[in-house]
């Protein structure tokens, strides 16, 4: 398949909906993004690379990072995680309180906030230096020692985070965050404020599509169960309250992120990610979302 062609025509089909959404403006350092921004980037298990418009362009991956951090506390703990973490939609909002207070501090799956919050506290409890070996881990999956946090996107997590610190404290409140709540915090805000192009989150989330495998430097990040199941747990429940439409419409594990950024797995084949700053009301990119329609449509790759 000539990729470079199919990606160019999925950017045509997707530029009409650009000026659809708003950008997230609850977090200022997100509302100064240029709101016509738009990438594509693909890659594929064997190390074919194409990509279209803004994809080289560093940008804020949000929640995507959550599948990263989720990756590397299952490659710490095993299975442990899921006595304090479910695998179920929310069907609420990603930030929502509700569900804590009747499940006893258990959120329902890694990808709402609540659960990475949960996750992010296993890793500091582990580690010594949780934050700067999640930076190296992203580093040795792109194969680029200058990935860095964006400190000015970290501070303005914080500085507008108070949902976050609620959701910290109730879930302390019925002890299923151990640690101290101010890292687990400092943690969390750091790997959502990840710069990543569409390149480069491609290529880091290439193991997801190898069976567990970084294709291009042969390390074993992750088991195939491993993998299967966090590939399961994007489809199910990696667009926020929209993982049944976008599973239907598109038909592809996916992580969003409220950035703009979209990551999808096509197993044994290629990871892509789409970016562009405007979201729909669930928190969705409109055009990256387009995006994946247009891809699935005009390859035919999907997981059904």
């Amino acid at each position: 398949m000539n990729w470079s062609q199919l990606l160019n025509q999925v950017y045509a089909d997707a530029i009409p909906t650009l000026g659809r959404g708003e950008v997230a403006t609850y977090i200022p350092a997100l509302a100064e993004v240029p709101a016509n921004r738009f990438g594509i980037a693909l890659v594929t298990v064997e190390g074919d690379l194409a990509a279209v418009g803004h994809a080289h362009e560093p940008f804020s991956i949000q929640s995507i990072s959550k599948v990263f951090s989720l990756a590397m506390a299952l490659r710490d703990g095993g299975d442990a995680l899921w006595q304090r973490c479910g695998r179920e939609p929310s069907g609420n909002s990603f930030n929502s309180l509700v569900q804590l207070e009747r499940e006893h501090g258990i959120p329902r799956n890694p990808f709402i906030n609540a659960g990475a919050l949960v996750v992010a506290d296993l890793l500091a409890k582990r580690r010594i230096n949780a934050r700067a070996d999640l930076l190296k881990f992203m580093r040795n999956r792109v194969g680029n020692e200058r990935l860095y946090y964006d400190e000015r996107v970290a501070a303005s997590e914080a500085a507008t985070g108070a949902r976050n610190r609620a959701l910290a404290w109730f879930i302390k409140s019925f002890g299923n965050i151990e640690g101290k709540v101010d890292e687990v915090l400092d943690l969390y805000f750091h790997q959502c404020a990840l710069a990543m192009s569409c390149v480069e989150l491609a290529r880091a989330a290439c193991f997801l599509a190898n069976e567990g495998i970084d294709p291009f430097t042969q390390e074993r990040v992750l088991n195939p169960l491993q993998t299967r199941r966090i590939n399961a747990l994007m489809l199910t429940c990696g667009t926020y309250d929209a993982a049944g439409e976008v599973a239907f419409q598109v038909g592809l594990p996916a992580k969003s992120g409220v950035g703009g950024g979209i990551l999808a797995i096509v197993p044994r084949k290629l990871a892509i990610v789409a970016w562009s700053p405007r979201l729909d009301p669930q928190g969705n990119s409109v055009a990256s979302l387009a995006a994946m329609r247009s891809f699935v449509e005009r390859s035919g790759l999907t997981v059904f």
